[in-house]
């Protein structure tokens, strides 16, 4: 049995919470569960915590996994950048957006140091390569290239993905923080238009450990297929309505990626043989066996993760047991190596029902009500998209979901909704569409601002 045993000769699935520390703690343990004062200088920390420390044995009991990852407010000397634009300089595009991209492609080539790489790729009807991966020398020569951009015809908006996605995967840069930032205003209309086959070469940069941030500009963009591309690659969506806002975001992402203190983000939950994951959240699921496997998107300086499991445990006896072991493995800026956290996670089962219904803990309660909250708005959108909700009904669910939000400390996500709410209020309906779709996008990644 996995139950812990108070035997000389212990059961290898027991519960080791319950037994004395050796001498020599493991030193890739998260220390504060060990009590051995600070933990060592890495950029991240991890915690667990279940919803209710007990639950109900010899019936059917479910119950919240939360686990806490809280990136180190450290300064530090960040990872150089291998990063590719990718723009899209289509004939929609002529004068006043296609002005403030060269402004913010020249606030991303006056941001980047001396070991950055940067490379640029444009696309209409015909994509090109402005500027293959390199560093940056002459910062005024690349801007003058820039500068010299002209609109063109019909968005291709594949080719450009996948030529940018080999400008990233052409170099081998040991230690370099790859990244790709895609900038379109409109729907393909040339070349391979199929969703799921641009979603697919997106997941490709997956593949090869980097993301793509996707930035949609305008009321004429697919913001379905751009929070596609953001999800599978791990990446970033945002909505930019207006075209004096495109430097600003430009830049608003740069500086993010320049505090990424950890990337390349794995967690393996090691089930007990009676434990099942009923739902998860926070993060692209994979089950193998007894292991589910969540691959989490990069933590920036204070910033926190906190995916969430629900567990199902079928008619367990009483007794306390160890449900879940939890490895997490990632990229580490502070010491330059891939590090490892572990913890184990432990639960009793008790036959008195009082003791088992009691409140779930709010932290965990907090994050199972924004993955709800994140449906709750994919069902507002489509609600008016197939005109089954009037407007009237639309706002009203905005509001609540709204102070659902404010509430759970979403700050950000709810501000948000509010500029979705006055878009839908100004007969906007496309706008608000746009914006809610980069809500969903944050909340599902499970990320708190630092």
């Amino acid at each position: 049995m996995d139950k812990t045993q108070v035997f000389d000769q212990p059961d290898p699935n027991r519960t080791q919470a319950m037994s004395m520390p050796s001498a020599m703690p493991d030193p890739n343990r998260t220390q504060a569960v060990l009590g051995l004062g600070a933990p060592p200088a890495r950029a991240l920390t991890m915690k667990a915590f279940l919803g209710r420390p007990v639950a109900l044995a010899n019936s059917v009991a479910r119950e919240g996994l939360l686990i806490e990852i809280t990136g180190a407010q450290t300064a530090t000397a960040r990872a150089p950048l291998n990063l590719c634009l990718v723009i899209d300089r289509s004939g929609s595009m002529e004068g006043t957006p296609l002005e403030y991209v060269k402004r913010a492609c020249s606030y991303v080539v006056d941001m980047l140091g001396d070991q950055d790489v940067l490379s640029i790729v444009t696309f209409e009807e015909t994509v090109e390569v402005l500027m293959p991966p390199r560093k940056i020398v002459n910062k005024q020569l690349v801007k003058e290239h820039i500068h010299r951009l002209t609109p063109g015809n019909t968005t291709n908006l594949y080719d450009g993905l996948v030529l940018g996605i080999q400008q990233v995967t052409s170099v081998s840069l040991p230690g370099y923080q790859s990244h790709l930032m895609l900038f379109t205003d409109g729907e393909p209309t040339v070349g391979i238009k199929d969703f799921s086959t641009i979603v697919s070469a997106a997941a490709r940069a997956k593949e090869h450990q980097f993301h793509i941030t996707a930035l949609g500009f305008g009321p004429d963009y697919n913001e379905e297929l751009l929070a596609g591309i953001a999800r599978r690659s791990g990446g970033k969506y945002y909505y930019i309505d207006r075209p004096e806002r495109i430097p600003e975001i430009f830049q608003q992402e740069l500086q993010r990626l320049m505090t990424v203190v950890a990337r390349n983000l794995k967690l393996e939950v090691q089930l007990a043989r009676w434990v099942q994951v009923r739902q998860a959240f926070g993060g692209e699921l994979h089950l193998r066996g007894r292991t589910a496997e969540l691959t989490l998107v990069d933590v920036e300086r204070g910033s926190q993760l906190t995916p969430v499991l629900e567990l199902e445990f079928p008619n367990h006896p009483a007794g306390t047991y160890r449900i879940a072991r939890l490895k997490l493995t990632y990229e580490d800026n502070l010491t330059q190596r891939t590090e490892t956290l572990t913890d184990e996670v432990v639960l009793e089962f008790v036959t008195d029902p009082a003791r088992a219904n009691v409140p779930q803990d709010s932290r965990v309660a907090n994050e199972l009500q924004v993955a709800v909250t994140s449906r709750a708005l994919e069902k507002t959108i489509m609600g008016m998209r197939t005109q089954q909700l009037s407007q009237m009904q639309a706002l009203q669910e905005l509001e609540r979901t709204r102070a659902l939000l404010v509430q759970q400390g979403r700050l950000q996500e709810a501000q948000e909704v509010t500029q979705a709410i006055r878009a839908l209020q100004g007969q906007d309906t496309g706008s608000a569409e746009k914006t809610l779709m980069g809500t969903i996008v944050n909340l599902e990644q499970a990320k708190k601002g630092s």
